[in-house]
């Protein structure tokens, strides 16, 4: 993929990595539209994500999730925060390293659970042992976020502007070396 002010930015990770955070901050420094994959299906069916996880299972999440993946893709120099797991259906890694620059945001399970502890809008959290549901997820998920990711970002520090600058410095490395 050739980095150009048309490609979009992708940012992935497990819940609570920060992707929307630093996916706005991202997308206002480099003066684009920003969009939270998982906002924008709340926003087109009426319902929060748990109410659409309770009457369709998550198999009907993750179908609408894959068509927004899939319009999002489809349009040029935008931000975008996904949601978790979108990574796991193998036509959104193609969607999204075919159209643009994709971000890991790589966050240890201490801080995930730190902050995602008291949010009810995480309906995979909503489990006797949030932490073994984290590893579980880290386990599943982690290579699939290395095999697409142009950057990995270690969240470690719980420090997203650090993150920011790191992603800002390297992405215009790359957009230098590609012009």
């Amino acid at each position: 993929m050739t980095l150009d002010s048309t490609c979009n930015l992708y940012l992935v990770g497990l819940m609570g990595s920060g992707k929307t955070t630093i996916g706005r901050a991202l997308a206002r420094r480099l003066e684009r539209r920003f969009v939270d994959s998982d906002h924008e299906i709340e926003r087109r069916t009426g319902v929060r994500i748990p109410v659409i996880f309770e009457m369709e299972g998550e198999a009907g999440f993750r179908k609408r999730e894959a068509q927004v993946i899939d319009e999002l893709s489809q349009q040029t120099g935008i931000v975008v925060a996904t949601g978790g797991g979108a990574i796991l259906d193998p036509g959104n890694r193609a969607a999204m390293s075919g159209s643009g620059w994709v971000i890991y945001l790589d966050v240890p399970t201490h801080l995930l659970l730190e902050r995602t502890r008291h949010d009810t809008n995480r309906p995979l959290l909503q489990v006797a042992d949030p932490r073994a549901k984290l590893d579980g997820l880290r386990e599943q998920r982690d290579p699939l976020y290395r095999e697409i990711a142009n950057l990995i970002v270690d969240g470690t520090r719980n420090n997203s502007q650090a993150a920011l600058t790191r992603i800002l410095k390297e992405w215009e490395k790359q957009c230098a070396h590609s012009t």
